[in-house]
């Protein structure tokens, strides 16, 4: 449903809940107060109608329409128009979700956009309500609660990042195969978060200076400054998480080659082995090669043939077999074959 809720608040409190768009610009024109309509995911003609009644500017309206924006604050003439990123952390899979909310705060109004589930812009709502001495100061105050539920639903997102991190430390030096792809999403989403966390610094600043130049209540300002302050420490846990994943994925690195040079080491000790054994077979088998050829020669059994008739022809083939053999063998020993 587009319109989530639609209230008008005059002296702090809920004073009417027109049950159509017409009827509230109808009663804010008649009785005053300001008006707080809460949209999620409007179609074009819904956010237009709203954006004719206020007038909005026509930048904004599309860039609320289209969604995917980058945090950031705009102002047309009275009317500021404020994009932020929200994150929630999910449990079963174990990863960020982020989410987007775009603000039209004008003098009588304010218009919430949510295109995803978070921020929790209903608890906002209760929670204001139940203040109404801080509804009494109009659209600034729920600009101020907004960006303080944002700000507030980055602290489990922290919580589950650092525990993510701390299972990849572990993984590490387990030697898991599947760390390095985790290091990899786990970094996209830290960097996500980056882009999320970064912008509210500057935002949150520029705020509080234009109130201070508007004498907006001292009392909002100071929330606004410690929403300020939680979002500066969302921002350092953010770069320090990407600080240690860089770290995780170079020792990781570190490790993959020092395994891969351990086995290369192996590999090269079992070829210096397989190649002296080969040299010994080698050895032998030119040892034994050369009385083989000369009895080989003697046993062909040719009529003609020299030393066939010698008395010592056969002492001196069986020591020309030794000494052969026991030539070969010296010279195999001396270059370490055997």
């Amino acid at each position: 449903m587009p319109i989530v809720d639609n209230a008008i608040y005059r002296g702090g409190v809920r004073d009417a809940h027109p049950v159509t768009l017409d009827l509230t610009f109808e009663q804010l024109r008649s009785h005053g107060g300001f008006a707080w309509i809460g949209m999620y995911r409007p179609t074009e003609e819904e956010l237009r109608t709203v954006a004719t009644e206020f007038g909005l500017h026509p930048l904004a309206v599309e860039d609320a329409l289209r969604g995917h924006q980058r945090p950031k604050m705009e102002r047309y003439g009275e009317v500021l128009f404020i994009v932020l990123r929200s994150a929630r952390y999910l449990d079963a899979p174990e990863e960020v979700e982020f989410g987007e909310v775009h603000l039209f705060i004008g003098q009588n109004f304010a218009i919430t956009i949510r295109h995803a589930e978070s921020p929790d812009l209903g608890r906002v709502r209760k929670r204001l309500e139940q203040s109404p001495e801080l509804l009494t100061l109009g659209p600034p105050a729920v600009l101020y609660a907004v960006f303080d539920q944002v700000v507030d639903e980055f602290q489990p997102v922290v919580l589950g990042l650092e525990n993510d991190i701390d299972e990849i430390e572990g993984q590490i030096f387990d030697g898991d195969a599947k760390v390095s792809k985790r290091i990899y999403k786990l970094a996209s989403e830290v960097m996500a978060f980056q882009r999320a966390t970064h912008p509210l610094v500057d935002i949150l600043r520029g705020l509080d200076e234009s109130y201070e130049a508007q004498s907006v209540d001292l009392e909002l300002r100071r929330n606004l400054r410690d929403v300020l302050d939680h979002s500066l420490k969302a921002v350092e846990r953010a770069d320090s998480f990407r600080a240690l994943l860089q770290n995780a994925l170079t020792v990781q690195s570190t490790l993959v080659t020092h395994v891969q040079n351990e086995e290369m080491r192996t590999l090269s000790a079992v070829s210096i082995e397989q190649g002296d054994q080969v040299k010994k077979i080698s050895g032998w088998a030119a040892i034994l090669f050369a009385p083989t050829l000369i009895a080989a020669i003697y046993g062909m059994n040719f009529r003609f043939m020299p030393e066939l008739s010698w008395t010592f022809g056969y002492p001196f083939a069986i020591g020309l077999m030794l000494i052969s053999a026991i030539v070969l063998y010296i010279v195999f020993k001396r270059r370490d074959w055997l």
